[in-house]
C-alpha cells in the first residue's frame, strides 16, 4: 500500500464534470499481415507484462472524510478485460476519422472503483494501419513516467518472447477504516514539521539565488523592462535598453483569446507529424534547439490562426511549459515529479526566422527564472496542507479561472521519446502521438513528442471553443514550411 503524494492528489481534486486529467498516448501502428488481429495481440502483450506495470494494477483507497491523501493498493479484483477495449473508426478510416474518435474517447472520467486507466485498440484505419489509445490518470503518472510506462508495455523487437515473470503478482486486501484513519492522524502530526523544513529549504534557495550573479543580472534586466511611473522610479539614474532590445518577458496578464474561457466536457483532437531530421536540420542552421523550433512553430501557427480570425492580440501569448523534475534517483518511480515555467510565445513577431530567435530568447529567460525560484519544491509543497484545505483551494482556483484572467494562454510541451522502434507483436509502431488535457480558462494544449524519425504533434482543445482545431494544426505545419524556406533563402539555397 502506497500513499499518493500531495501533487498526485491535486490531479484527482482538479476533476469535475467537464475537466478530466488523463495522460494519454495515441500509437499508430502498421498491420504486418492481412490476418494479424490487433486486439488479441495487444491484450496478450499487456497480460504478459502486467507484473511490471504497477500503475496499471493499483486502485484508489480513499481516506474517510478526506482527512488525508488516498492510497494505492494492488487491486485484488483486477480484470484486464475491463481496461482493454475494442473500437473502430468509420470509413474511409483516415486521420480525420481517427482524430474525431480520439476527441470523444478522452472526454470522459475514469471509473475510480478500478485502476485508473483504459486502452482502446482502434481498427478500421486505411493503409493497413491500426491504433492504440491508452489513457492513464495524471494522479498515477506524470508525462515522463507515462512515456516510460508505455515503453514497458511495448516490445523493442518483433515477436519478443514471453517475459519469465509473466503473471507473477498478487493483489492486496483493502486496509480497514481504522488503519487509514490512524495513518491520517500520524500524518497530521508530522505535516507542520515538514512544512517548516520545506520553508527552510525554499529560503535557502532564494538566499543562494540573490547571491548568484546570473540571477542578479536577470533581476536588473527585468527591472529595466519596466515602463511607466514604477519603471521611472526603480530605474532612476540607470541607463535603460531601447524597447526593441528588451528581453521577451511574458506579460503579467495573458491577453484574451478565443480559447481562454470556461470549457465544456467535449473535446476536439488533431495530430500532425514532421520528419525529425528536417526539424533538427532547420534548428542547426539557425542555432536553435528542437524545443526552440517547436515553440516558434506553435507561436507562428497561432499567429496565423488568430490573424485569420481577426483576433490577434498586440501582446504575445503566454505558454506554460512543463518542467520534469526527475533525476533518476527517485525512491518512488510512479508518481508526479513535475513543475512548470511560463514563456512568451512569438505571436507578436513578424517573420519565421525572427520567431525562432524570439522563442530561443523567451525559453532561455524562462529557464533562468525557474532556476532562480524554488520550483523544484512544487511536489512537496503540494502535500503540506491538510487535504481538505488543498482540495478547497484547488476548487477555488478552478472557479476563479472561469471569471478571472488566465494565468497563461495555453500549455506547450515537448517530450523526448524513444529513438528505437517499438512493436506490438510483429506490428511496428510508426507514430507516438501525445494526447494531454485542458482546463477551465486554458482550453488549448499542444504536446509534441519525438519517436525514431518523426516529431508528432498532438493538439487537444475544448470542442466548443475551438471547433476549427484542424486549421491551427495545419497552420503549425505551414509555419514549418515557411521557416524552412526562410532558412534556405538566408543561406543562399533558395530558388
Amino acid at each position: 500500500m502506497k500513499q499518493l503524494s500531495g501533487l498526485d492528489s491535486v490531479f484527482l481534486d482538479a476533476e469535475d464534470d467537464h475537466q478530466f486529467t488523463h495522460v494519454s498516448q495515441l500509437l499508430i501502428l502498421e498491420r504486418p499481415s492481412a490476418d494479424f488481429e490487433p486486439y488479441p495481440a495487444w491484450r496478450r502483450q499487456l497480460a504478459d507484462r502486467i507484473h511490471q506495470l504497477e500503475p496499471l494494477r493499483r486502485r484508489l483507497v480513499p481516506v474517510p472524510f478526506g482527512l488525508d491523501h488516498p492510497y494505492w493498493i494492488a487491486d485484488p479484483d483486477f480484470d484486464l478485460d475491463f481496461h482493454v477495449r475494442h473500437s473502430a473508426v468509420p470509413p474511409p478510416g483516415g486521420d480525420a476519422e481517427l482524430d474525431e474518435l480520439i476527441g470523444r474517447l478522452v472526454a470522459a472520467p475514469m471509473d475510480r472503483d478500478h485502476p485508473l486507466w483504459v486502452s482502446h485498440v482502434i481498427e478500421g484505419l486505411d493503409d493497413d494501419r491500426f491504433a492504440i489509445l491508452t489513457m492513464i490518470h495524471h494522479s498515477a503518472v506524470d508525462g515522463a513516467a507515462g512515456a516510460e510506462l508505455l515503453e514497458l508495455m511495448l516490445e523493442d523487437t518483433p515477436d519478443a518472447g514471453r517475459p519469465a515473470e509473466a503473471g507473477r503478482w498478487r493483489g492486496e486486501s483493502p486496509p480497514s477504516t481504522t488503519e487509514v484513519l490512524a495513518r491520517a492522524a500520524v500524518n497530521g502530526v508530522r505535516r507542520p514539521g515538514r512544512g517548516l523544513l520545506l520553508a527552510a529549504r525554499a529560503g535557502q534557495k532564494l538566499a543562494r539565488a540573490t547571491r548568484n550573479p546570473a540571477v542578479i543580472d536577470l533581476a536588473d534586466t527585468v527591472r529595466g523592462t519596466l515602463r511607466g511611473p514604477l519603471g521611472s522610479l526603480l530605474n532612476a539614474g540607470r541607463s535603460r535598453e531601447e524597447d526593441d532590445r528588451l528581453p521577451r518577458l511574458p506579460p503579467l496578464t495573458s491577453p484574451p483569446t478565443p480559447f481562454n474561457h470556461p470549457i465544456s466536457r467535449y473535446r476536439r483532437f488533431a495530430h500532425r507529424s514532421l520528419p525529425l531530421a528536417d526539424v533538427k536540420s532547420v534548428g542547426k542552421e539557425v542555432g536553435a534547439t528542437i524545443n526552440d523550433v517547436v515553440v516558434a512553430l506553435c507561436g507562428g501557427g497561432l499567429r496565423r490562426w488568430l490573424l485569420d480570425r481577426g483576433e490577434l492580440p498586440d501582446s504575445p501569448l503566454t505558454a506554460m511549459v512543463p518542467v520534469s523534475l526527475r533525476s533518476g534517483d527517485e525512491e518512488e518511480r510512479w508518481t508526479n515529479r513535475v513543475s512548470g515555467t511560463i514563456a512568451a510565445l512569438p505571436t507578436d513577431v513578424d517573420g519565421p526566422l525572427e520567431r525562432v530567435r524570439a522563442a530561443h530568447e523567451a525559453l532561455d529567460l524562462a529557464k533562468q527564472v525557474f532556476k532562480a525560484l524554488p520550483g523544484e519544491l512544487t511536489p512537496e509543497a503540494a502535500g503540506l496542507g491538510a487535504p481538505l484545505m488543498t482540495t478547497a483551494i484547488s476548487r477555488a482556483v478552478t472557479r476563479w479561472s472561469t471569471v478571472g484572467p488566465a494565468p497563461f494562454n495555453l500549455i506547450v510541451s515537448n517530450v523526448p521519446g524513444p529513438s528505437e522502434p517499438l512493436y506490438v507483436g510483429p506490428a511496428p509502431m510508426r507514430h507516438y502521438v501525445p494526447v494531454s488535457a485542458v482546463a477551465d480558462g486554458v482550453g488549448l494544449n499542444v504536446t509534441v513528442q519525438s519517436y525514431v524519425d518523426q516529431l508528432d504533434f498532438g493538439l487537444l482543445a475544448c470542442a466548443e471553443l475551438m471547433p476549427d482545431l484542424d486549421d491551427l494544426a495545419d497552420a503549425i505545419i505551414a509555419e514549418f514550411g515557411a521557416l524552412r524556406s526562410a532558412v534556405a533563402e538566408a543561406s543562399g539555397d533558395g530558388a
